[in-house]
């Protein structure tokens, strides 16, 4: 991977240099973004919006989550991912003082938010560009002294069983409340999780439900979970994921188990796969990614 980024830089600082002239956006409109967004390492000097959608668009005026405050620590600072929009950092640091409330919890482990000026990324993540996602480790943050290089070498823990079917005997009912504090959050629009863990939700819940409805099963998702913000207000560039459907979504997370513990056989005639597509462009981005890259 680091090889792969030093190549991309190569090729883009030839570009970006070639003769002592720097050339447009227009002649790197056919670079993959992943690699002019990756070597970003701080937001651009614009008013902060996010453009374009979640797994295709850009971050202009990226604010930085500090590496440590009184209620969280951002974790893997190596990747410098711990950017968002302004309405993203507030999100986080009002969860961490939530889930400091928690039995056993001091806080929260932050993981992925978006690169400096959002994109996509040289690895992981296909969303995440918009700087409206974040990742929250379901390990349990009870120190937040740890050294730059701990962040770096410890991990989260697993929360499911038998393949995310069931939670295992680490879910606590304080992974229920401060998943149902993020839920209950109106600059939420949903949250993702392993099938197990929405379906012990609905089992344990007496209360209102509506909630419930922002907790998405999905794939993954059981060493942290994924919360995702609704577009901020007034921002026309930014393209809002379509709302979950009616209900408290219980039902279809009940489908999902029921699918992991009962696997349907393939077809006999399985359609050949499709060729895997390239990854995206400048061009492909919403047009004012490009100002985004080029500003200073």
């Amino acid at each position: 991977m680091v090889r792969r980024f030093i190549r991309g830089s190569l090729v883009i600082g030839a570009l970006l240099f070639a003769g002592g002239v720097v050339p447009s956006t227009n002649a790197l409109a056919d670079t993959p973004a992943k690699q002019l967004f990756g070597e970003k390492r701080a937001g651009s000097a614009q008013k902060s919006a996010p453009y374009g959608s979640y797994a295709k668009g850009c971050l202009a005026g990226g604010e930085q989550l500090a590496q440590s405050g009184p209620t969280w620590q951002a974790m893997r600072l190596s990747r410098n991912r711990n950017w968002g929009h302004p309405e993203l950092i507030d999100f986080v640091k009002d969860l961490s003082r939530k889930a400091a409330r928690q039995p056993g919890w001091n806080g929260l482990y932050v993981g992925d938010l978006s690169q400096p000026r959002g994109g996509p990324m040289l690895s992981g993540h296909a969303s995440h560009q918009i700087g409206l996602d974040a990742d929250i480790w379901m390990l349990p943050a009870k120190r937040l002294n740890l050294s730059a290089s701990q962040r770096e070498s410890i991990s989260s823990i697993s929360m499911q069983r038998a393949k995310g079917a069931f939670v295992n005997n680490s879910w606590t009912r304080a992974h229920h409340e401060i998943l149902k504090a993020a839920a209950k959050d109106k600059r939420v629009a949903r949250i993702f999780v392993f099938p197990g863990a929405k379906v012990q939700m609905c089992k344990d819940e007496k209360g209102n439900r509506n909630w419930l409805r922002k907790i998405r099963p999905w794939y993954g998702h059981h060493y942290h979970f994924h919360v995702r913000l609704k577009c901020p207000k007034g921002m026309r560039g930014c393209v809002n994921q379509a709302p979950p459907p009616p209900g408290d979504g219980c039902q279809d997370a009940v489908n999902w188990v029921n699918d992991i513990l009962h696997p349907k056989p393939p077809p006999p005639n399985p359609p050949k796969p499709s060729k895997p597509r390239g990854p995206l462009t400048l061009a492909q981005l919403p047009d004012q990614c490009r100002s985004v890259l080029s500003s200073r």
